[in-house]
Formats: C-alpha cells, structure tokens, sequence
C-alpha cells in the first residue's frame, strides 16, 4: 500500500495563489508579451495569470516528467517539439509548480534555442525548496517539504491513480476510503463510488504488491 503526502488543493486556493503570483509579477515591472503554458500542469494558472496581467498571446509546450501521480522518469522532455518566432517579445513561462525542477530547466532551455524571445522568465504558484534543483523567477506559495498537490484539474487523474496503488478490494467504497485516508492524509475530492466506476469503465487494474 502507498503512503505519499497528499494535499488537496480547491479553487480558492489555485486564485489566490494565482493573484499573488501575477502581483509579483507585476512588482517585479516585467512586462509579458506572451506566456507560455508547460502542459498539461500549467495550462490553468497560465490561463489565470494572463487574465489578471492583461496578457492575450498564450501558447504552450508539452513536457513529459511526471507520467503518472507521484511517479516520474528520470528525465523530462519535450514531447512534441516545435520552433516559433519569439524575437521582439517578452516572454514568461508557466506551471502549477516547481518539485523537482527539471520541467523548468529543460523548457527554458528548449525556448531560448528553439523561440528566441527578447527576454524570458520562469513562474510557478508553488516552490518545493528541498526537492528542486530550479528556483523560478517568480512563485507564490513556498513548500518546505515535498507533497503531492492535488489540483482541480487533476482530481480525476490523481484519484483513480492513488486509489489504484492502495492496492485494496475495490468492492468495498467504505473500506477504499478508509485505506485512501490513511495512505494519503487527505480527503478524497470525489466519491469513492463515482471514481470506482471509472476505474471499471477504463478497464484498470489495481497496481501489484511488491
């Protein structure tokens, strides 16, 4: 049975969070020309800075590190490469958060080469400061220790993941979630029941014991 860190992030919380990171934003005098989303962790609070800044040119890269809740490969990557023409422009890059670091380095490096803007930026609403080797240029919530944050767009995804590696008889909804509190520490955002479901019309399996 998995025990991993789990903190259930609301809406609330992901505004809040995302109005700080656009004050520091706009404190710091940076003016953004174009944001750019690290899918798929970073499309929401891109989308959320832009409508407080003002920002109207929003696109986004697809960087694969984290491949399934709370597990990730070695290295991230950009999985669908492309080049755009960024010269001139101001340009900040986005994601929910900053763990490990690697999603930043490799994306800013990816820009530079690949878009060429004028000047660039990393922002993410939260910083893990034990587990990243990256420190974005602007962050709103600092984290001490490493957690894994369940944000709204990913309730879905993280709850039929984190229930499949309780490794418990999914019959029993009661049981399920009893075993869900005790791994996680958190309150499942969505029903035992609806979740359970999911996993049936996906086809899944629970992961194996080791």
């Amino acid at each position: 049975m998995a025990n991993i860190p789990v903190k259930v992030v609301d809406w609330q919380t992901v505004e809040g969070w995302a109005e700080g990171l656009a004050d520091r934003i706009k404190d710091s005098g940076y003016k953004v020309d174009v944001a750019i989303a690290l899918a798929r962790g970073g499309l929401t609070p891109a989308r959320l800075v832009s409508d407080i800044l003002g920002i109207r040119d929003i696109i986004s890269i697809k960087v694969e590190h984290w491949v399934d809740t709370a597990e990730h490969q070695k290295e991230a990557k950009i999985k669908y490469p492309y080049a755009a023409d960024l010269s001139g422009k101001s340009a900040i890059i986005i994601d929910d958060i900053c763990d490990t670091g690697e999603s930043f380095i490799i994306s800013k490096r990816y820009v530079e080469d690949n878009f060429k803007p004028k000047s660039l930026k990393t922002a993410a609403l939260q910083y893990i400061e034990k587990s990243s080797k990256f420190i974005p240029d602007f962050y709103s919530d600092t984290v001490r220790d490493w957690t894994w944050f369940m944000y709204p767009w990913n309730y879905w995804e993280d709850m039929i993941n984190l229930t499949l590696k309780l490794q418990v008889d999914l019959s029993s909804p009661t049981d399920v979630e009893k075993a869900f509190k005790e791994s996680y520490g958190a309150t499942p955002p969505i029903s035992i029941d609806e979740v359970v479901a999911e996993i049936e019309r996906r086809g899944l399996k629970p992961a194996k014991a080791d």
